[in-house]
């Protein structure tokens, strides 16, 4: 590499104060040459030995000029990528380059994360690999195929390669987000949470090395570590599914006039009339519900599953803001007292009274009994209610539909 070219680059990290991360475990045979090839570029290196037992510690005493995280017992990629991301947070870095130590990325690529940091300053960047070449092993290929349709479905983001340990932090967008796993997985769980957060995640193509079966280092464990990554995705999509992406349909939605919804998702909508009005009537449904700070969220996330239009089963769920929840309330008790009969006591200043007076005489049986068979009737009452006015309603919303809707 000409020398010109070595001190651009080098401007380059002091200008972006960017940093480069080299996580390590038991990789003496590699260790070195990566951070001689990595030094071409800068000195602001951290290198992390996550418990290393080889002769890693005393390769790294001869390099007195870069930065040295330490402990003694091995804990995991996730774990070594935290603590060079807190300890580079302490250096005050707004950046930090992530790159293996087992040799397999090729530290003449980092000029391609540099060249892109202009344009991309908040993103986070991700080397996507040719995993197609022959030298790929296929389990690592199935691996990375698997990882890459979890994470469009947990993020909306289609990635070539999700699993590339070859990337660019913007340090300063992740400092608040609390991490919780420790090993391979973390790779996952910080992109997937990062693009939550709203941050652009994007690919850069890098080269790979795969050495032969017989010359291969890996600590990855292909029972534990593939389960553990099994295990995260499954409870990431489970919050995508129950709140991630409810509350993006829920902003999206809400950015919009009333007169665009309104000629967007019903207007000019290739649903049928039955299907608009079953929306409707769906989302009257959900609104009485008591399930009173979720109804949108469950809303959202069972229409999606019925195929229902979301954004009309949002917007008739919200039958029951604040104006319209005394009357919903009171329906839905009188409902259940006519289909239970009285239970409990009716709902009024002296109900709540005599309670009062149960309560300070310590008659606490009869005041939890009746206050129980007052719930009862409502939450039974309201269910029936929702049925009762969500059919009411989305009939009555066919009916106009099909007067009035253009064809």
């Amino acid at each position: 590499m000409e020398i010109q070219e070595i001190y651009i680059y080098s401007e380059l990290f002091h200008n972006y104060n960017c940093c480069v991360i080299i996580p390590t475990y038991n990789n003496s045979q590699t260790i070195e040459n990566v951070i001689n090839k990595v030094l071409l570029y800068t000195s602001e290196i951290i290198v992390v030995n996550d418990g290393s037992t080889d002769k890693t510690e005393s390769i790294l005493a001869s390099f007195p000029q870069i930065n040295i995280v330490s402990y003694s017992k091995n804990q995991g990629k996730g774990y070594a990528l935290r603590m060079g991301f807190e300890y580079a947070n302490q250096k005050n870095y707004d950046y930090a380059i992530t790159i293996d130590s087992d040799g397999q990325h090729f530290p003449n690529d980092i000029p391609v994360f540099l060249n892109k940091l202009k344009e991309n300053p908040e993103s986070i960047m991700i080397g996507a690999r040719n995993m197609e070449q022959e030298s790929v092993p296929g389990k690592s290929s199935f691996g990375n195929k698997f990882s890459n349709f979890w994470f469009k479905f947990e993020t909306n983001i289609e990635l070539p390669d999700t699993q590339s340990g070859y990337r660019l932090y913007p340090l300063k967008l992740l400092k608040n987000i609390r991490f919780f796993t420790k090993k391979y997985e973390f790779e996952i769980e910080v992109i997937v949470r990062a693009a939550w957060k709203g941050i652009d995640i994007i690919s850069v193509p890098v080269k790979v090395y795969y050495p032969s079966q017989e010359e291969r280092i890996t600590h990855f464990r292909p029972f534990r570590d593939f389960t553990r990554v099994s295990i995260l995705n499954t409870i990431l999509v489970i919050i995508a599914l129950l709140y991630i992406k409810p509350r993006n349909y829920i902003r999206l939605l809400f950015k919009k006039k009333p007169k665009e919804i309104f000629n967007e998702y019903i207007l000019q909508s290739n649903d049928s009339n039955i299907r608009i009005a079953s929306a409707v009537g769906f989302g009257i449904f959900m609104g009485i519900v008591p399930i009173w700070g979720f109804q949108m969220l469950v809303a959202v996330f069972i229409a999606h599953l019925l195929k229902l239009n979301k954004a009309i089963v949002l917007i008739a769920s919200n039958i029951s803001i604040p104006p319209m929840i005394p009357f919903i309330l009171f329906f839905s008790y009188k409902t259940g007292i006519i289909i239970l009969g009285k239970m409990g006591g009716n709902i009024s200043v002296e109900f709540f009274r005599i309670n009062a007076e149960r309560f300070v005489n310590g008659n606490y049986k009869e005041v939890m009994t009746e206050i129980s068979y007052t719930l009862v009737q409502y939450i039974i009452g309201s269910i029936v209610f929702g049925v009762a006015l969500g059919l009411c309603i989305g009939v009555i919303f066919f009916i106009l539909l099909s007067v009035f809707r253009k064809k």
